[in-house]
């Protein structure tokens, strides 16, 4: 590979403008350039230790094959580059004083940054029992992807990481996220050129339109290309240079490219080029904040790194090329305890090293290696930003009472439930000016949270023209049409701290689902970490939901991020379906003051009957489910006839209104109305804790009356919400069932049969007896049924009443 530095202005020397020390960054003495590549040497020895080691972890013999472990899992070919960035990075805070995180986009790479964290002391402070010493690092080596041990990623287990890396594309959002309202902070985001082929890293170098210097953090994006994915090329190092420079110029970076494999030429271009980049940044940052910047988005620098995969490696194994090929990206020696050539070759390879010069006596890491770490929490395997929590300070939220809508009796008003919510998020951001943001993709003002916009602006780098609104370089909502970016600037952001709310079309959170999935198992996994502190939670506001977006049609119709949030663990997932405003406000306030929970609550824009004063509301969420026992018919003289439950607006109005049909029609029919807000108190406590307990379920749902259940999302979810509850046949489920398109809100619950009319046939159907009159009522049913198909295709609307239909004065609470 041939040997150069590129820039897309000429290198020069660096000097730190938040220090004023003299320069040393862009050129190397001979004992910083010892100390750089020791550690370096000492990262990739232990890194293929914990691929294939077992015992002799030092060779302090010649190595034999049961030194080998019997499963060999890894990939070396990222790792390399990983570590070498890494020592740099660690020269450069030692230097600087700058706090920095340090992001591995190639996930695989998981034993280079458990080796960085090693050497650096901060492994063996957090897991005392991997000391740094020769039995600490036998047993760095034996639980490297071993039972009992730790994963092959840069995991949570990982001190130093908030990104794992193991579903690759998000690792620049994170980054971006990690650095807003956090204004000393450098994010140095390693994307792996593999990584950079997923749709959701190529949608997010765009995040520099959104930065803003003067307040917010720096990312220097690192592209390591060493040339291949796990069998065959990556786009972007197949490019030619000149047009990938530009495609990352387009982006809005200066490009700084390094390319070699030669030591110590690579560490001596690699300084320069990384001097001049934190040059840039601090130049930059400190214009920004003395009042010398014109305004325009600054044009902030990356590095492209281009090394062969599997640098340092061999060679050749078998006769065939393995480094600086696909054959390097996981285990380039495979046959080690059955091939004496190929144990003999990874004895080779692990001497290459030298470690007699990077351990002591005692397996400690030698003076050498030791001068290249920064010292206490500058390390960045120590950050507090990388433990987020340990930074988090709580909301200054104001009363949520306050932002309520005055409800005389149930069903006595309508309102539009997330107003009221942006009206209450308008003022967390007033109280919290560097603590708190709201990520939602070009829908703020759709879905009815504009209030914000009184209070601060959409952040916004790029130029504005005279036409804009709520657009500017000081505004902190943070509107890009990438659910991806969205999800990921807000995992960042609570990550390192703060606090957020993702806000969505409900329909298109499965774009980012999988972010959700990752981000939930980040958080089960922290929790048996006892050192990691708990952050803010992920809060997700789905609306602009699938039972209202009958305006939009078929494609926007999907309640399925329900659904992936029930499969998670219970010490994590929370979902809320709260019926109107004021339940909503109750919702969230809990949810923003809450840690280390994925909180997902649904509710419509539309405006909706409120049911609950402020007062009844948060006794009804503080519950979680409960009878309403104004909408039944239900004294406690004697049990229920029919029980009918919800969970969802939309569905409960319907509830709501089969059980006034009920009481009109048939009023000697017992029904008792159940409103569940927190879908978790279905669940056994033993599945759950938010799990109602036998008894307060029994006394709820009864014993062995059925229940039609009216559900927002599909209705599986019911059934394996109440598995293990007596007689769990008993609950009929009605619910979102892939019908619908573009048509009108009540012909929404019709198509998915679970209208007013629907539940009312389905209560008559299940009821424990019938009162004289209940075929009338169910043929009446199916009557209203049919003139409501000839009605809308002729009208274009729904029938009167429904359209405007309101409970009626029966509904008190007296």
């Amino acid at each position: 590979m041939s040997s150069s530095t590129s820039t897309s202005s000429t290198l020069q020397s660096a000097t730190d403008p938040a220090t004023g020390a003299a320069d040393r960054l862009g050129t190397l003495d001979e004992a910083e350039l010892a100390a750089l590549d020791a550690w370096w040497r000492a990262a990739n020895y232990l890194t293929i230790g914990q691929i294939y080691l077992q015992d002799d972890a030092l060779l302090r013999r010649p190595l034999e094959p049961g030194d080998v472990k019997p499963r060999l899992l890894g990939h070396w070919g990222t790792s390399t580059g990983l570590s070498f960035l890494y020592a740099h990075l660690s020269r450069l805070v030692r230097l600087t004083g700058q706090r920095a995180l340090y992001l591995a986009g190639p996930g695989h790479g998981g034993p280079a940054l458990v080796a960085a964290g090693w050497l650096e002391g901060t492994y063996s402070e957090v897991y005392p029992h991997v000391g740094q010493d020769a039995e600490g690092v036998r047993r760095l080596f034996r639980q490297f992807s071993a039972p009992g041990g730790i994963p092959s990623h840069a995991s949570v287990t990982t001190p130093g990481s908030i990104h794992e890396g193991g579903e690759l594309g998000y690792v620049l959002m994170h980054a971006f996220g990690a650095v807003m309202d956090n204004p000393d902070l450098l994010a140095v985001a390693v994307v792996g050129d593999g990584e950079a082929e997923t749709g959701p890293l190529e949608g997010s170098w765009k995040g520099v339109s959104f930065l803003n210097p003067a307040r917010d953090g720096a990312v220097l994006p690192v592209l390591d290309l060493n040339g291949y994915k796990i069998s065959g090329p990556t786009v972007l190092a197949r490019k030619d240079p000149a047009q990938l420079r530009s495609l990352l110029q387009g982006h809005g970076y200066e490009v700084l490219e390094v390319e070699g494999d030669d030591v110590p030429g690579m560490h001596h271009r690699f300084a320069a080029a990384l001097a001049r980049a934190h040059r840039s940044i601090r130049e930059i940052q400190t214009a920004a904040r003395s009042g010398a910047w014109d305004g325009r988005q600054p044009t902030w620098p990356m590095i492209v790194l281009r090394t062969p995969k599997g640098w340092t490696g061999p060679r050749e194994v078998d006769g065939v090329q393995v480094e600086g090929t696909w054959r390097s990206h996981q285990v380039p020696l495979s046959g080690v305890r059955d091939d004496p050539e190929h144990l003999r070759l990874l004895e080779e390879w692990l001497r290459s090293y030298r470690p007699e010069e990077l351990f002591d006596a005692d397996g400690r890491p030698s003076a050498a290696v030791l001068a290249n770490n920064p010292a206490g929490e500058l390390r960045m395997s120590a950050t507090p930003h990388a433990n987020g929590g340990l930074l988090t300070r709580d909301l200054d939220l104001p009363d949520f009472r306050d932002y309520g809508v005055q409800v005389q009796r149930p069903g006595g008003a309508r309102a539009e439930s997330t107003r009221k919510l942006g009206e209450f998020l308008r003022d967390v951001y007033r109280d919290n000016p560097d603590t708190f943001r709201l990520f939602c993709p070009d829908e703020t003002n759709s879905n009815r949270l504009g209030a914000v916009f009184e209070v601060s602006d959409r952040a916004w780098m790029e130029r504005t023209e005279p036409g804009d609104v709520s657009l500017s370089r000081d505004g902190r909502v943070m509107e890009v049409l990438s659910e991806h970016n969205c999800h990921g600037w807000l995992e960042g952001y609570t990550l390192t701290g703060r606090h957020g709310l993702f806000a969505t079309y409900e329909a298109f959170a499965m774009v980012s689902a999988s972010q959700t999935v990752q981000h939930a198992k980040w958080l089960e996994e922290a929790a048996h970490l006892p050192w990691r502190a708990k952050v803010p939670s992920l809060n997700v506001l789905l609306t602009s939901t699938a039972w209202r977006n009958d305006h939009n049609g078929f494609s926007h119709q999907g309640p399925g991020l329900i659904q992936t949030a029930l499969t998670q663990r219970s010490s994590v997932a929370r979902v809320y379906l709260p019926p109107d405003a004021n339940c909503l406000m109750s919702v969230a306030d809990h949810c923003l003051r809450s840690r280390s929970y994925l909180n997902l609550v649904v509710i419509d824009k539309q405006p909706q009957l409120q049911y609950l004063s402020m007062d009844e509301a948060v006794e009804h969420c503080t519950r979680g489910a409960g009878v309403w026992e104004w909408a039944g018919t239900d004294d406690g003289s004697a049990a229920p006839d029919v029980v009918l439950a919800c969970a969802g607006d939309v569905v409960t109005m319907e509830t709501v209104a089969a059980a006034a049909i009920l009481r009109e029609r048939l009023p000697q029919l017992r029904t008792r109305v159940v409103n569940v807000v927190d879908l978790m108190r279905l669940r056994r406590p033993a599945d759950h804790p938010h799990g109602m307990d036998e008894f307060t379920f029994r006394e709820t749902f009864t014993d062995d009356v059925d229940v039609v259940f009216a559900f927002h999302g599909f209705p599986g979810a019911i059934h394996q919400l109440v598995h293990g509850r007596p007689d769990a046949d008993r609950f009929h489920v009605r619910g979102f069932i892939e019908e619908g398109t573009t048509t009108t809100p009540f012909d929404m619950t019709v198509k998915n049969r679970a209208s007013r009319y629907h539940l009312v046939i389905d209560a008559l159907n299940n009821a424990r007896r019938l009162p004289v009159g209940a075929g009338e009522v169910k043929a009446w049913c199916h009557q209203q049924l049919e003139r409501h198909a000839s009605y809308v295709v002729e009208h274009l609307e729904d029938m009167p009443e429904v359209r405007d239909w309101s409970l009626g004065d029966w509904a008190t609470r007296g």
